[in-house]
């Protein structure tokens, strides 16, 4: 490619184009696609995986089984994405070197900054970030960042089944525990530009099966029209209402979330202590914490349909999380007690045979 294609791109310096989806949905192949197509392109590229970034004990959060420990764990772990995002800032503002960020992996950055010190090109920045980003807001403080100093924003979602995420996870040297992705694919809420109108450069891939040279064009081309079209500093204000209902109903979530937890903890307990079998165990977990990820949904989604407030407004999120939580709570403890009546009843069954 000449140089004057690949200086045609752009009015922007940078583009920070983030990778999200399930594990094993092919995020990290598609970004080293990107990354070599870039540079054929004159431009210069780096990528931020989070998986090494992020040293593996932040990810405790998804494997905690004391949901005491849970709001202590989550705010360990988010402390360390912000602490990812606030390199990445640093290298946007100085492009110096690695900034003070001890919440990181230092080696892992210092490949990232060294690889892109090594690209002697006057083309724009590509900044990719490979990460599930199964929330909306861990997606939109990217495009907060890319705001405030009016660089290109996009995205990408790596749509792929779970069941052959799993298949793929399997193979992997460090496999991520199936009931982790499972749980992952619960939460997961995909770009949704009809409403957030932040993620209108978005676009979807469905990764079942392998990248084609197609599907790498198409980025190309959303990344190329982010670059001629950076974000403004000044947010709309109906954006802006946009992102305060979507971070306090975040927020209620969370702290179900967090009560929901401690009930299935609860309940496994009793189940325990009335000396349920292994299988019941197992049935009474799967059908919890696939009532309580029909609850968080359908919570969240009644939430942002029926609150119109702001951030600065008064409002009591323990109230709602409090009222919400009790009606999971109800079907909850019926669950429990059915299970436990199953066993009185085969118990009697094979005393009266």
């Amino acid at each position: 490619m000449s140089e004057e294609q690949a200086g045609a791109v752009g009015s922007s310096s940078a583009c920070l184009c983030l990778l999200c989806g399930l594990p094993a949905a092919g995020k990290s192949a598609l970004a080293l696609s990107l990354r070599s197509e870039a540079e054929q392109r004159g431009w210069r590229t780096a990528v931020a995986p989070y998986d090494d970034l992020i040293p593996p004990h932040a990810f405790r959060l998804r494997e905690a089984e004391d949901c005491e420990k849970l709001p202590e764990i989550h705010t360990e772990w988010k402390r360390h994405r912000q602490s990812v995002l606030l390199c990445i800032e640093q290298l946007l503002k100085s492009n110096e070197g690695i900034p003070e960020a001890p919440n990181i992996n230092r080696a892992s950055w210092q490949q990232c900054i060294s690889d892109l010190q090594q690209q002697q090109t006057d083309g724009p920045l590509l900044f990719i970030l490979d990460d599930n980003f199964y929330y909306p807001s861990m997606r939109y403080e990217v495009c907060q960042l890319a705001r405030k100093y009016s660089l290109a924003f996009c995205q990408v979602y790596l749509q792929c089944d779970l069941e052959t995420c799993i298949m793929r996870n399997r193979s992997r040297s460090k496999p991520i525990p199936t009931e982790v992705m499972v749980d992952m694919e619960q939460r997961l809420e995909p770009p949704n530009p009809q409403k957030n109108s932040w993620e209108r450069n978005s676009l979807t891939l469905n990764t079942r099966e392998s990248l084609t040279a197609s599907d790498i064009e198409m980025v190309m081309e959303l990344i190329s029209s982010a670059l001629r079209n950076p974000l403004s500093p000044v947010e709309d204000n109906a954006e802006q209402k946009e992102a305060d209902r979507l971070k306090c109903a975040n927020n209620v979530v969370h702290q179900a979330d967090q009560a929901c937890r401690r009930l299935i903890s609860e309940s496994m307990k009793n189940a325990r202590e009335s000396h349920i079998s292994s299988e019941h165990m197992r049935t009474l977990a799967a059908r919890l914490n696939e009532d309580k990820a029909v609850f968080l949904r359908d919570l969240r989604e009644r939430f942002l349909q029926e609150q119109t407030f702001t951030q600065d407004e008064d409002f009591d999120v323990e109230r709602v999380v409090k009222r919400a939580v009790g009606t999971f709570d109800v079907k909850r403890k019926e669950l429990l007690l059915g299970i436990i009546n199953d066993k009185k009843n085969l118990i009697f069954k094979q005393t009266s045979s």
